[in-house]
């Protein structure tokens, strides 16, 4: 049976390492952003972390213009070991892959003038096997259904995240992200039915990412997806300045060297003595 693993991230603005309140972002109205952390170190940092601790499937994410080097500095640092997305189009992709991304991540290029293009993404999987490709469907709430959105979450585009949408993307990749945008970086609790709901749609590995609090969340979607959906931890985690959840606890949660309760954590090691 499938289980829940922690996914980290490398959330890149301005060339930095940040967690960003997802709702913030903000073309138009820049002083309007709110951040929860600035990074003293930089990505390489992070990017030599999760190589340590066999921490596969790390997102790092270009929030923006500035974000080019910072993004290749991470890549670097662990060739073949991270995935990359944020301004990737059928012309760079290649070169994404090339600078060491293992996967790289679409969203914005897949849906020009806010509309889905399956030409755009065909075009991508014949230029790239779909083992390289992971679709961001990352999304917001409108009317009790949650839909896709791109552009920083700042534009709602034409698509509905359900399991019709999800199985037709699937064909043209090997895993999603999505993020809810509404609670990214609140650290208030994630989006329960949400993760039910990608628990029952997804046919693909899947990492959820958007106002995780605790460390018992991993046991949360391990429940609610029946552990086919992978979480991410932002603004919660110490290694982002957050009080909220240990990394090292995430780390022996993947490792299964962790047991959470619904009140208590407890590690393998207390059981046996």
């Amino acid at each position: 049976m499938p289980r829940t693993k922690f996914r980290p991230c490398i959330d890149l603005h301005g060339g930095q390492v940040k967690q960003i309140v997802g709702g913030s972002l903000n073309d138009i109205n820049p002083d309007g952003l709110k951040t929860n952390f600035v990074s003293k170190e930089k990505p390489s940092y992070y990017a030599k972390l999760y190589k340590e601790n066999h921490l596969t499937g790390a997102h790092v994410i270009k929030l923006g213009v500035g974000n080019e080097e910072a993004a290749k500095e991470a890549l670097k640092t662990w060739p073949g070991g991270l995935q990359v997305g944020g301004g990737i189009t059928l012309e760079n992709a290649e070169e994404w892959i090339k600078a060491g991304a293992d996967k790289v991540i679409i969203t914005s290029y897949l849906f020009p003038d806010a509309k889905f293009s399956l030409s755009r993404l065909q075009e991508l999987c014949k230029k790239l096997d779909k083992e390289r490709i992971v679709i961001d469907v990352s999304c917001r709430r409108k009317e009790n259904k949650w839909i896709v959105a791109m552009n920083k979450w700042q534009t709602m585009t034409d698509m509905e995240v359900n399991k019709e949408s999800l199985d037709l993307l699937a064909n043209y990749c090997s895993e999603f992200l999505i993020h809810a945008a509404d609670v990214e970086g609140l650290c208030q609790g994630i989006d329960t039915e949400l993760v039910e709901c990608l628990g029952k749609w997804t046919s693909i590995p899947t990492t959820y990412a958007g106002g995780a609090k605790s460390i018992a969340d991993l046991n949360l979607v391990n429940k609610l997806s029946n552990g086919k959906v992978d979480l991410t931890f932002g603004s919660a985690l110490d290694i982002f300045g957050g009080t909220k959840v240990k990394f090292e606890d995430c780390v022996k949660w993947n490792n299964k060297d962790l047991i959470i309760g619904q009140d208590y954590v407890i590690t393998n090691a207390l059981l046996n003595e």
